[in-house]
């Protein structure tokens, strides 16, 4: 019987120190991770035993969001920065089985993300998907080849779940923030999901200690108050700033807070 693991490895890939996009695909029952990302995700799970319900509650966040922006919200055209290794229920698959004239752009520079990036360029007839291989502190960069695929004049979700933990400096995450947004016309959209000590998380301390000890890239939690700063200048939908599991979760409404914000602005 084989050991699960990444069904091709590119060369530029490290099989000897844990890696978020692969631990996170462990956490979501995925096989396309190593011994040393199973070892390490199980170590942060016995300091942090909520943490897979942290995972499964991001993901589901990202398809209620995306059906909501594809459908009840009108839009049409997607970007999804620091995209991950594939699952159920990408961002394309989501938007196009309820728009299917959807277009999405994943962004991530991991090269197992990259060696996988044709599972997410399957698309619906009438839609389109891309990937770039771009780090999500090059802004611009994105933009310009986004600009390929989405028509950057109308309006755009962009889509950082869990991304700007791993840029430390939150000057630089704003920034990163305010040029995505700047470059977008009104009725774009951002969303975001971020750990936090708040919400029940303050046990995450040690396991994120542990993470950058013995992992990459190095993580950091944020409060309410910077988590709001990433919004500074949008409306925000309805609930405002929440667990991610708890935003519009209808009849689930009452399934336990995790310590992941979750929030949804629109340009104005």
């Amino acid at each position: 019987m084989t050991e699960p693991g990444p069904r091709t490895v590119p060369s530029r890939v490290r099989a000897d120190i844990a890696h978020n996009a692969r631990v996170w695909n462990y956490w979501l029952g995925g096989r396309d991770n190593y011994s040393v990302d199973r070892v390490v995700g199980d170590r942060v799970t016995g300091l942090y035993p909520s943490i897979g319900e942290v995972a499964r509650a991001d993901r589901a966040f990202l398809g209620r969001v995306v059906r909501h922006l594809a459908g009840d919200a009108g839009v049409g055209q997607f970007l999804d920065i620091g995209t991950g290794l594939p699952t159920v229920d990408n961002t394309h698959e989501v938007a196009q089985h309820t728009a299917p004239d959807a277009r999405v752009v994943y962004v991530d520079n991991d090269p197992i993300v990259l060696a996988h990036a044709r599972s997410l360029l399957s698309s619906s007839p009438e839609g389109a998907t891309e990937y770039i291989d771009a780090d999500a502190r090059d802004p611009e960069r994105i933009l310009r080849a986004a600009g390929h695929t989405l028509d950057l004049r109308r309006p755009v979700a962009v889509m950082m779940l869990g991304i700007l933990n791993f840029v430390l400096d939150t000057g630089e995450a704003r920034g990163i923030v305010t040029t995505l947004m700047d470059a977008l016309p009104p009725g774009s959209h951002l969303v975001l999901t971020h750990p936090t000590l708040e919400l029940g998380g303050e046990g995450n301390q040690a396991a994120m200690r542990f993470w950058n000890e013995n992992a990459t890239p190095p993580i950091t939690a944020r409060s309410r108050a910077e988590f709001a700063s990433f919004l500074d200048g949008l409306d925000l939908l309805e609930p405002g700033i929440v667990s991610c599991s708890r935003w519009r979760a209808g009849a689930s409404g009452r399934t336990a807070e995790v310590a992941q914000f979750g929030a949804v602005g629109r340009k104005p």
